[in-house]
């Protein structure tokens, strides 16, 4: 039996805060260490979380999925549905001592699962250059690079997946 459970989560859920504040704190700390070369501004990270709490990821626009270990919050990965037979994954994210367990691929494929139940026929994601272990995890599970379909100021790579 598998330590992992993956399972919906109500967006606004204190494990699901708890995992955002995790996720955005993370990815901002990078691009702020990367690219300036210091963390990220305590003002500017909690206007962030709060200004994106993830309403979007509630049916029926949505979903949150959170993968457990053996009980415990360990990750997340969400979906929204723009309405046109395609999901955009996003929010996916391991607590960095939950990583290398094998916990990543199933969370993907559980939000796969559930954006194709919610209709979707095709899965779309950007991500940023500086997130390689991003990137190499969706083209691991059969994410092929498109065009840009976004403009986001942090999309550095498209992908998408057909789930058909």
């Amino acid at each position: 039996m598998s330590a992992w459970t993956i399972a919906p989560e109500p967006y606004d859920s204190p494990v699901a805060a708890a995992l955002w504040r995790a996720y955005y704190t993370e990815v901002s700390d990078r691009w702020y260490l990367l690219h300036e070369g210091r963390r990220t501004d305590p003002a500017e990270l909690e206007r962030e979380i709060a200004a994106a709490p993830g309403a979007d990821l509630a049916p029926p626009t949505g979903g949150l999925l959170v993968a457990r270990h053996a009980g415990e919050p360990a990750g997340s990965a969400g979906f929204r549905l723009p309405g046109d037979g395609t999901a955009e994954l996003t929010r996916v994210f391991l607590y960095p001592g939950m990583r290398g367990r094998g916990g990543a691929a199933p969370l993907v494929r559980a939000a796969e699962d559930a954006a194709r139940a919610a209709g979707a026929g095709r899965m779309i994601l950007d991500t940023r250059g500086d997130l390689v272990e991003a990137r190499a995890l969706y083209a691991r599970l059969g994410y092929t690079e498109t065009a840009p379909h976004n403009a986001g100021p942090y999309a550095e790579h498209w992908f998408a997946k057909d789930l058909t």
